[in-house]
């Protein structure tokens, strides 16, 4: 497993929030080891993935339980959007009846409930190859200590374990670092990007007080990179 890190200031524009989603779905895709022609994307969002792609696909099958983000997904003669749930085994059942040369998901696997049965759900699928970027528990690691909360998000250790019972499978882990002017816009940032997944981990005091002691003036983020 390798280990890299990038550092990058934060834009203060909307846009930009989700500049580490960014950044995350152009490594992944740079894991690739061809030009995919049938793509399955797991947790598509608006489209990150789909967005970077420069070939010419026969078809992209995007899958999310947001509706609002499917509804901003690109959408064309090659390129289906589902709703649906990948923690859901019966979303499965329908995706058994496509062939897909890659199955990829960006900044979304994290928050499956088990990631033990959703890669042997993924397994069942008809696919020949597979990259995957998920964010771990050292996401954020700074603000959970100060806070004194553990992360919603499984370890690296915990993802490598569940991955090696179903997957032969290269790894490498990536840090980003995200630098803010203050730590108002810091929150911000986690409230509008969706990396917190929209999880409420602070309440209102503990927002306040970690408004006055964070003693860094950037976020912390480590990244996963499964892929075949």
């Amino acid at each position: 497993m390798s280990i890299d890190l990038e550092f990058s200031k934060f834009a203060h524009t909307y846009e930009h929030y989700d500049i580490i989603q960014e950044k995350v779905a152009l490594k992944l895709l740079s894991c690739l080891k061809y030009r995919p022609k049938r793509i399955l994307d797991l947790g598509c969002g608006r489209g990150a993935l789909v967005k970077k792609i420069s070939w010419d696909i026969e078809h992209f099958l995007g899958v999310d339980f947001a509706k609002r983000m499917l509804e901003l997904h690109p959408k064309g003669k090659r390129i289906e959007c589902i709703y649906g749930d990948f923690d859901n085994p019966g979303l499965y059942e329908e995706l058994l009846l496509y062939d897909f040369d890659y199955i990829l998901s960006a900044s979304a696997l994290q928050w499956s409930r088990d990631i033990d049965i959703l890669f042997a759900q993924i397994k069942r699928l008809n696919f020949q190859d597979f990259a995957f970027a998920i964010f771990t528990a050292d996401t954020f690691k700074t603000l959970h200590k100060t806070a004194n909360i553990t992360s919603p998000l499984p370890s690296k250790e915990q993802i490598l374990q569940a991955a090696q019972k179903h997957f032969h499978f290269n790894s490498y882990l990536q840090d980003y670092k995200l630098e803010f002017a203050d730590t108002l816009e810091m929150f911000r940032y986690i409230k509008r990007s969706g990396v917190s997944g929209n999880r409420n981990i602070l309440n209102y005091k503990q927002i306040k007080r970690l408004m006055c002691e964070y003693p860094v003036d950037f976020l912390e983020f480590e990244v996963i990179f499964l892929y075949s």
